[in-house]
């Protein structure tokens, strides 16, 4: 399969329009156009990383963190991080980053850590998104409908909350001429024709219209197939970085931060406990990677903790005047998602008959220890 192909698929599960504003997701090294037998899934891309790229002879590196975050300045290989990306490129490896995003989307990196720590009735602590819906009409001999409409919801359209492939038909009659140089799929030059037609109706996010279209039109039998493309006012989705719910019994605290240890495999955290003392840990709150700058929001939803990473000093210092116990697990155990991420895209190997393996890299990019 093309490398194009692949990321096509996983932008309908984790579009790149939903990072926040001025991450560089995307294709960050290499290019997409290109045949991949052999896809790697990372945290981080450090030499470590790509070295076991190379020796596994991987053709295509998803990662969570983009590796070039910052623009570079000097193409120098004496420069270690440098090199990694001139190593890369001779190994003809292409990057590509799901950042913020895959943190936003539904079945994400955070509803997996909640997942894990039985945090039940979730929702997103940070408003990010307000995506509106499309709904596409495309008209079609009766006897195409049923295929139209798996074309379409294998595009991921169709989805309304907790149901898939979801769609309106109706039958009439369409009518046509065919006129000049027209190579019409029923019909001859100059005669009106009548067609018994379906009237396929459904309904998408507009994040992935180009690709439902693509869908329509490469299934479509006719030369100029007819359909109508409209915007919907009645009907958003809303996405949000972060979330918050609830344990289905209250924790003491030193219950819960016991419980954050194994669920992450961790030999030490970071702890910042109120000075006006703990509270029993019933509401919680999370947020992988850097997310202290969202812990008034977590206040602000009344939760009785609030996880999340790289907590600076000064930040603590405020964190420790609220009335909610804050925990820092470290940067690191968003390392979940390539796991998480390898088990999604088998799922979809077998749904679309890939030939194509996919490796979970096996290289910890953690730079921290605990003694």
């Amino acid at each position: 399969m093309k490398a194009i192909d692949f990321i096509e698929r996983f932008n309908q599960y984790c579009p790149e329009s939903l990072a926040e504003e001025g991450d560089p997701v995307g294709l960050h090294i290499g290019t997409l156009n290109k045949e991949v037998q052999k896809i790697m899934m990372s945290l981080d891309v450090r030499p470590a990383v790509v070295a076991e790229a190379i020796e596994k002879n991987i053709d295509l590196l998803v990662v969570k963190h983009p590796p070039i975050f910052r623009p570079i300045n000097r193409l120098i290989t004496d420069d270690v991080q440098v090199n990694m990306y001139a190593e890369l490129i001779k190994h003809d490896i292409a990057v590509y980053a799901a950042h913020t995003n895959m943190d936003i989307i539904p079945n994400g990196l955070n509803d997996w850590f909640c997942e894990l720590l039985e945090v039940k009735n979730t929702t997103y602590l940070v408003h990010t998104h307000t995506i509106k819906m499309k709904k596409l009409a495309v008209f079609v001999p009766i006897a195409e409908a049923p295929k139209m409409r798996e074309a379409l919801a294998k595009a991921g359209a169709g989805k309304i909350g907790d149901y898939e492939a979801a769609s309106y038909t109706m039958n009439g009659e369409g009518r046509f001429t065919p006129v000049g140089e027209a190579n019409p799929t029923i019909g001859k030059i100059d005669q009106a024709e009548i067609v018994q037609e379906s009237k396929v109706e459904v309904i998408f996010p507009e994040t992935i219209e180009k690709q439902v279209i693509a869908a329509m039109l490469t299934t479509h039998s006719y030369e100029e197939p007819a359909y109508d493309l409209y915007t919907l006012d009645n009907f958003t989705e809303k996405y949000g970085i972060g979330r918050i719910g609830e344990l289905e019994k209250a924790m003491e605290p030193e219950e819960f931060i016991q419980k954050v240890k194994e669920v992450f495999h961790l030999t030490g955290l970071r702890v910042i406990y109120p000075r006006k003392g703990c509270k029993a840990i019933k509401k919680v709150a999370i947020c992988g990677g850097s997310g202290q700058n969202f812990f008034l929001d977590a206040v602000k939803h009344a939760a009785d903790v609030y996880i999340t990473g790289d907590v600076t000093y000064h930040i603590g210092h405020d964190m420790q005047e609220t009335e909610m116990l804050v925990i820092d697990p470290g940067h690191y155990i968003e390392e979940l998602c390539k796991v998480k991420m390898v088990e999604q895209f088998n799922q979809w190997k077998n749904e679309e008959a890939w030939q194509v393996d996919f490796y979970v890299s096996e290289t910890s990019t953690n730079p921290f220890s605990f003694k």
